[in-house]
């Protein structure tokens, strides 16, 4: 893959791959955001658990093996980075996926870390 740096007028780097699109700054800045949002297994276990559909604070805990307060308190991080959203049926709240962007991250960086490397190209 080239990739040929340019900068802007206001100093923003623009990282031009193929000449297919452009990424500013703000845009890596928000990416690195997400990953970081992304980086605890247990977030990573939950993406995953919801991508199959919604689930409350009990159900999450039980199939992950995590404590409840455990599981709340990286529901947390996740709704607060809009990631999942919690709806209220009667007196728990249900956990699900605002889209299902993140799934595919999540389920890439999974596959990634277990497939075999591949051979170096010339």
């Amino acid at each position: 893959m080239t990739l040929a740096t340019t900068h802007w007028p206001d100093m923003h780097a623009c990282v031009r791959m193929r000449n297919l699109f452009c990424v500013a700054h703000e845009e890596y800045v928000a990416a690195g955001e997400l990953l970081a949002v992304l980086a605890a297994p247990v977030r990573l276990a939950i993406i995953t658990r919801l991508a199959a559909g919604p689930a409350a604070v009990h159900e999450l805990s039980d199939e992950l093996g995590e404590s409840q307060p455990l599981v709340s308190q990286h529901l947390r991080v996740l709704r607060a980075a809009r990631l999942i959203r919690a709806t209220a049926r009667g007196r728990e709240r249900i956990y699900e996926l605002v889209d299902e962007h993140v799934a595919h991250i999540v389920h890439d960086a999974v596959h990634h870390t277990t497939e075999a490397p591949s051979k170096e190209r010339p």
